[in-house]
């Protein structure tokens, strides 16, 4: 059976959110399948460059198909991004766009083992040319290690009945399949909310663990804001509260009015980063009812204001790198 076609969520919403210079240089720091990728290079004149960036070779490989010289897919975790801008001789850009979470392709391709819906390798990796499969983790991961990521990234109620199911099966060989994940979780997960799969929070926390999401997250935003010209665009669709806070958070907590320290009023005014755009944007129920994926998304935006604020660092070099996911389950 094929799988369904990758319908682009909020695609109008981001694209107008951007609001889209011709001249302009944009970053789409999730490729996927192109969908927003094609519609900025709409939008864009001769003159318009766009940066994208995929860790996942498949994403890649069908991006090879846009054929525009204005355009280049940078094969990497969007935590490269100052680097691959700076190897690019980009120092400001004017948008960015960032679609978080897992695509529709990984989900329904069974070999990407993302998806308790088939019996496949338990592989999750978005990038499989590196990293720890999630198999290869839960072969190592001691039942702390397993609780701590099923609470943080799952907000799994019973994180460590399965922690404890998950170790106590590798005296009978390693937990390698999805339906072998999937089939230890039922057992363990006493009560489910209707409509929902005992294994949804499971195979969410341990994608989202094997992928480092949350850090890849906190990593690039420092870097987009330092791109950013003046009046430039940062564009977050997320799917699950933990993304949408870390935005939220990073976005209010620069959006501040500027203040003025009582004990030493010499100083200047700290100026702020962003103007917030708007509030926070879900998808139509139009959207919704042809793709009900969409559901959860919610779009947020910001304007970058002329001044960075006293005494922060926006560098945009030397970044620390991402550590690899260890054995003992560390991040």
């Amino acid at each position: 059976m094929n799988a369904p076609a990758h319908i682009t969520v909020l695609l109008e919403e981001a694209v107008e959110a951007l609001s889209i210079k011709a001249d302009g240089v944009y970053v789409d720091g999730t490729f996927g399948r192109g969908g927003h990728s094609r519609a900025i290079l709409n939008r864009l004149g001769p003159a318009g460059r766009l940066i994208a960036f995929d860790r996942d070779p498949v994403a890649v490989a069908a991006g090879q198909a846009v054929l525009d010289p204005r355009f280049e897919l940078v094969h990497a975790p969007f935590s490269d991004f100052a680097g691959a801008l700076a190897e690019r001789g980009i120092s400001k850009v004017d948008g960015v766009l960032l679609d978080l979470g897992v695509s529709s392709p990984q989900l329904d391709e069974a070999e990407r083992g993302m998806s308790f819906r088939f019996d496949a390798p338990l592989d999750m990796r978005m990038d499989t040319t590196r990293g720890v499969t999630a198999a290869e983790w839960l072969a190592e991961a001691s039942v702390a290690d397993i609780t701590r990521v099923l609470r943080e990234y799952g907000e799994e109620r019973f994180a460590y009945e399965i922690a404890k199911a998950v170790v106590a099966a590798r005296a009978g060989g390693h937990v390698a399949t999805t339906g072998q994940l999937a089939a230890l979780v039922e057992k363990a997960v006493r009560t489910r909310e209707p409509g929902q799969h005992p294994a949804t929070r499971t195979f969410q926390a341990l994608r989202i663990c094997v992928n480092q999401e949350l850090e890849e997250l906190s990593l690039v935003l420092p870097q987009v804001v330092a791109a950013l010209a003046a009046g430039g665009r940062l564009v977050v669709i997320s799917f699950h509260s933990l993304e949408d806070r870390i935005v939220k958070r990073f976005i209010t907590d620069r959006s501040s009015a500027p203040s003025r320290s009582r004990y030493m009023p010499e100083l200047e005014a700290i100026a702020t980063t962003f103007t917030k755009a708007g509030g926070a944007v879900g998808p139509s129920d139009a959207e919704t009812a042809v793709n009900p994926r969409a559901r959860s998304a919610k779009l947020r935006a910001a304007v970058r204001t002329a001044v960075a604020p006293r005494g922060e660092d926006f560098s945009i070099f030397g970044l620390p790198k991402l550590p690899d996911v260890g054995q003992s389950g560390e991040r």
